[in-house]
């Protein structure tokens, strides 16, 4: 089993950053796990950036071209933080060259992009990660597990939500992640792409949606390309362009199981900094979650006393999945990058392995068979059926 796994990230933006850190941290926070990711090699179109990615994570070397990365022999996973869309083309370059493949989502602009995607990597039999990071978090997993083990009984009422206010401001600039040609859709794929995988995840697959959309603020600042990211600011006096992806998502949704279903996705709501939540209800109890506070799972699982009918707070502990990596006491806070950290842990440690782990582009394609539902139903104002995407 391979031990030391030579990573290569393309893309060395705000996540590009957060990746390399990550797997810098894996043989720290999984020591007992063997696991050495070395940094070999990061690219940026912009210059100063890789460089200062190099220098900053030390990466053996640097490039302005992406396909370097993908060449160079040392490398046995490609890590894509890269804008959207750039995800086909070096996805299916590094699984033709025989790497493993790690890809921010949305994995594709379009559900149809991922699962072309999904397609090339399985071709390859390339092991892949998608970077579903909320999952990761400890009660969340708790959460999981109690779910398992039938707790709340038969499910019957799941309410997802990603309700983020990094574009409410009018000024906030024209980032690639408002223009369709380079993101593809906008919080359908953005936002609701990791409502729907924790869904996936604690309830099962979705049989039928329908869904609306709007978008808020249709003009903003322009920025030069390659400088800042969506959450730069211009001014009264800058010249300004057109956004053409939709602020808002929301969903009625019936799952397979019979659960009934809603989510809400929002990148322009007052309000709301990050709020990537879920509640869950059951025949026996009821569960909510909210990244705003991740470290604290709400409970509901009545007893025979009256008096303990309601919701208590669970502070995230030890005997939780992932958290003794961190903190060895209760109710001590982990943060957005620890579960960063168990991201690459999971994605690295199933490459050593030569075992498929989950997420992988599998479960990107399953989100985007459901992005696509949704956006049918835009079209046809009427539920759509989850159907497979026709391969390409």
């Amino acid at each position: 089993m391979a031990k030391t796994i030579g990573v290569g990230v393309i893309g060395m933006g705000w996540m590009g950053s957060v990746h390399s850190r990550s797997y810098r941290a894996v043989p720290d926070r999984f020591a007992d796990s063997g696991l050495k990711p070395r940094l070999v090699i990061c690219a940026d179109e912009v210059e100063s950036r890789a460089q200062q990615g190099a220098k900053q994570f030390g990466f053996d070397a640097c490039t302005t071209d992406w396909k370097q990365v993908i060449a160079h022999p040392d490398v046995d996973a490609i890590n894509i933080a890269a804008p959207n869309n750039q995800h086909v083309e070096i996805a299916t370059a590094a699984a033709q060259a025989g790497k493993h493949i790690f890809c921010e989502k949305p994995v594709g602009r379009s559900p149809q992009e991922t699962a072309a995607i999904a397609a090339a990597a399985h071709k390859a039999g390339a092991i892949t990660g998608v970077g579903y990071n909320y999952r990761w978090a400890p009660v969340v997993q708790y959460a999981l597990q109690l779910i398992r083990d039938g707790a709340l009984g038969q499910l019957t009422h799941y309410r997802g939500r990603f309700l983020v206010d990094y574009g409410s401001d009018p000024h906030g600039v024209l980032s690639w992640r408002f223009r369709r040609e380079l993101a593809g859709m906008g919080t359908l794929t953005d936002l609701m792409s990791h409502a729907v995988d924790m869904a996936h995840m604690l309830v099962g697959p979705i049989q039928r949606v329908v869904g609306q959309h709007k978008t808020f603020i249709t003009e903003r600042p322009l920025v030069p390309a390659g400088s800042g990211t969506h959450f730069s600011r211009g001014d009264d006096k800058s010249p300004t362009g057109p956004v053409t992806n939709e602020d808002y998502v929301g969903v009625l949704a019936q799952f397979q199981s019979g659960v009934v279903g809603t989510f809400e996705t929002c990148r322009v709501i007052k309000g709301h900094g990050c709020e990537m939540a879920f509640e869950l209800n059951g025949t026996k109890g009821a569960l909510k979650w909210n990244f705003e506070r991740m470290n604290e799972l709400q409970l509901h699982l009545p007893d025979d006393n009256p008096a303990h009918d309601g919701f208590q707070i669970l502070p995230a502990a030890p005997n939780h999945p992932g958290y003794a990596r961190f903190n060895p006491g209760p109710a001590i806070s982990m943060s957005y990058e620890d579960l960063k950290v168990i991201e690459a842990y999971q994605f690295a440690n199933s490459i050593a392995n030569r075992r498929q782990g989950q997420p992988g582009f599998a479960e990107a394609v399953a989100v985007a068979e459901v992005q696509d539902a949704v956006a049918r139903s835009w079209q046809t104002d009427r539920w759509e059926d989850v159907t497979p995407i026709p391969s390409t």
